[in-house]
């Protein structure tokens, strides 16, 4: 049976994954606030403004109306940016029975309440089953079929399992993790770790400089990974050596664009500005940043990082201050 899947915005991730499931004959819903752009998609079947030249098949509708773009849904796909995850749950709650699935792709933290967004489901949709979708993957390749792994996590691993079967296909290869708590982590910190990649770079440091940002950086979101419940083994894999890899290393990366820009000079805000798109690192290494107060965990990176967005800390004095802090031993107990 073809069931109907909705998809929750209309930007470039929304649309890369709506164009896969199309792919593979399934029916999608689009819902975008915009209701000129999503005319505008449906008289091209392009989404010009965020992934031009990714073609959109006929199985894809679109819908500015929340209500009747999820009803008779059977998975609900969550494209939203995590700082608007929230509001769009609460308006599209009464929508949702019982037991559906709300299947989240965007990987950061609530910068007000430095919940994970699984949590924030919890509260707003409480009557749904939570799956996160993540891994390394870029909309660019996505939507034009290029090979990409990703994971589907749950607490309830019948629902991780029904992702994996609807998005599983000839070009999106999907695996299963219970480890939710760690999957979401991973996913949202390493846009701090790409962040610094990026500064690095922009700051004309070399491979030398992003192996070891890469390698420091797994270090410190396992730690606090583990601190808050979640599995080692989980930041060995996609959603966390596998993530942290294509985002501090590609050009598709906003958040390494943006450290990029702040590394040669430009001022985070105005760093942001020019990106255009959402940044996902710049909140989530504020919460990053009081969630290892809160659990007395070391993240020299993440509170760098911090100080540079933050409190206009310079990128050379935050360099001289990681490259000469006290000697450590490197066996550390979470990198087993």
């Amino acid at each position: 049976m073809n069931r109907k899947i909705t998809v929750l915005g209309a930007g470039s991730w929304g649309t890369a994954l709506a164009a896969s499931l199309a792919h593979k004959g399934r029916t999608v819903t689009l819902w975008g606030r915009d209701k000129d752009q999503l005319g505008s998609m449906a008289e091209c079947r392009e989404n010009l403004k965020y992934l031009p030249g990714v073609i959109l098949g006929k199985s894809v509708s679109f819908d500015d109306d929340l209500e009747s773009a999820v009803s008779g849904a059977s998975i609900v796909v969550s494209s939203v940016t995590s700082q608007s995850f929230r509001e769009v749950m609460r308006h599209v709650s009464p929508f949702l029975p019982a037991g559906s699935i709300v299947a989240n792709t965007a990987k950061g933290l609530e910068q007000s309440s430095h919940r994970r967004l699984s949590q924030v489901a919890a509260e707003e949709v409480p009557q749904t089953v939570f799956v996160t979708l993540s891994g390394p993957s870029h909309a660019e390749e996505v939507g034009r079929g290029m090979p990409t792994t990703l994971v589907s996590a749950s607490v309830d691993m019948h629902a991780a399992e029904f992702v994996q079967d609807i998005f599983m296909s000839d070009r999106l290869r999907i695996y299963t993790n219970p480890d939710l708590t760690g999957v979401e982590l991973g996913g949202a910190l390493k846009n701090i770790i790409a962040l610094g990649a990026g500064i690095s770079d922009g700051m004309g440091f070399g491979d030398n400089a992003k192996a070891a940002m890469m390698t420091r950086g797994i270090a410190e979101m396992s730690r606090l990974g583990i601190r808050m419940g979640a599995k080692a083994s989980t930041f060995s894999g996609l959603s966390g050596i596998g993530d942290l890899i294509v985002t501090c290393t590609s050009m598709h990366s906003r958040n390494r664009r943006c450290g990029i820009l702040i590394g040669q000079g430009i001022e985070p805000s105005e760093a942001v500005r020019q990106i255009g798109m959402v940044v996902e690192g710049v909140f989530t290494t504020d919460a990053a940043y009081v969630l290892s107060k809160e659990y007395g965990v070391e993240m020299p990176i993440t509170e760098q990082i911090y100080r540079i967005l933050k409190e206009g800390a310079d990128a050379k004095d935050a360099v001289l201050r990681l490259m000469t802090r006290g000697k450590k031993h490197e066996q550390e107990e979470v990198m087993i």
